[in-house]
């Protein structure tokens, strides 16, 4: 994400920055700590930032949004999905992410297509995956699907292949953190001789990140995953995932996408209303930029109180078994 942020804030520089002054980032680190990151909020609205962008955890997001609607400071949110950003309605927060009904339901529907209607879900306590969990339920349920919930914090990664026997799963989705304990579960699953048909699905995106292939290698791959990227990059796309390929020595993450076209919209909302914070927040709904993954603009969507992009491109992707590092397209939400 920094990476993406980073190279529009350049661009933007190079092209004479916002009405003639440079557009500085001040970065800030939350460590998937919310209160971190409502400190950081704190810090940089005292420091007269003019708004704020990131952060990429939901549970992080949300405390940060929270804190940038009481502080009046506008929060364009790059990569959390958690439908409930915000209590309450405000015009403080816009959000590029999909939100998570939005994509879960995707990776429900091609979950359904595949015929999986008896799955398992190695979870762990936060309201992330407590969403998910509830999301994939309310969705699967009634279309004659079962979910069975497999709390880590009581089992051993051995013991989760056990339970997904026992209960006849035909799938396994790995709502846990990463590296660990999905990694292990992966490993675990895969040298189980009972589970060699089992399909091991990740709709966090636990998988598009090249860390998973270096502790997984083949083990890594055909593991379903939420992307939020279109079929085909358009121009500006392309130019981007190349100048994002250089600086990181591999290939840029839909996460490195988001930050860019966060950074893009928001410099278009600056060059518009100025720097005053109260202008900026007013103008999300006339918003319409062209991103690397589409045009961009914001709605009032029914369930979310804040701005949203309805909808960036959604795909259900994984790691192709002859070219780990190619993702294979398997359904288009």
């Amino acid at each position: 994400m920094l990476a993406g942020l980073d190279l529009a804030v350049r661009e933007v520089n190079d092209t004479g920055g916002i009405l003639g002054r440079p557009l500085e980032l001040m970065v800030r680190d939350t460590a998937a700590d919310p209160q971190k990151a409502i400190a950081a909020v704190d810090e940089l609205a005292g420091l007269g930032v003019v708004a704020l962008v990131g952060e990429y955890h939901s549970v992080v997001a949300r405390a940060a949004a929270a804190r940038a609607d009481a502080l009046g400071l506008p929060f364009l949110c790059s990569s959390a999905v958690l439908d409930t950003l915000t209590e309450q309605p405000t015009d403080w927060v816009a959000r590029l992410a999909p939100a998570q009904s939005h994509g879960w339901q995707i990776y429900a529907d091609f979950l359904l297509g595949a015929g999986h209607r008896r799955i398992a879900v190695a979870t762990q306590p936060s309201v992330y995956w407590a969403s998910g969990t509830r999301i994939l339920r309310d969705y699967l349920t009634p279309r004659g699907g079962t979910i069975l919930e497999l709390d880590m914090r009581a089992l051993a990664p051995t013991a989760v292949c056990d339970e997904v026997v026992k209960h006849r799963a035909t799938a396994l989705l790995l709502l846990v953190g990463h590296p660990e304990p999905a990694v292990s579960i992966v490993k675990s699953v895969r040298r189980d001789p009972r589970l060699a048909e089992i399909l091991i699905g990740a709709p966090a995106g636990q998988p598009e990140f090249a860390e998973w292939a270096t502790l997984l290698g083949d083990d890594g791959i055909s593991i379903p995953f939420l992307r939020y990227m279109p079929e085909q990059l358009n121009s500006l796309g392309v130019r981007v995932e190349a100048s994002l390929r250089e600086r990181l020595a591999e290939a840029p993450s839909f996460v490195a996408f988001e930050g860019y076209d966060t950074l893009t919209v928001l410099a278009d909302v600056l060059r518009s209303n100025g720097v005053d914070r109260t202008r900026s927040a007013e103008s999300w709904s006339r918003v319409a930029v062209e991103g690397t993954r589409g045009k961009i603009q914001f709605t009032r969507t029914p369930g979310i109180n804040v701005w949203q992009w309805a909808w960036p491109p959604v795909q259900v992707v994984d790691r192709d078994p002859n070219e780990p590092d190619r993702f294979r397209i398997l359904h288009i939400g």
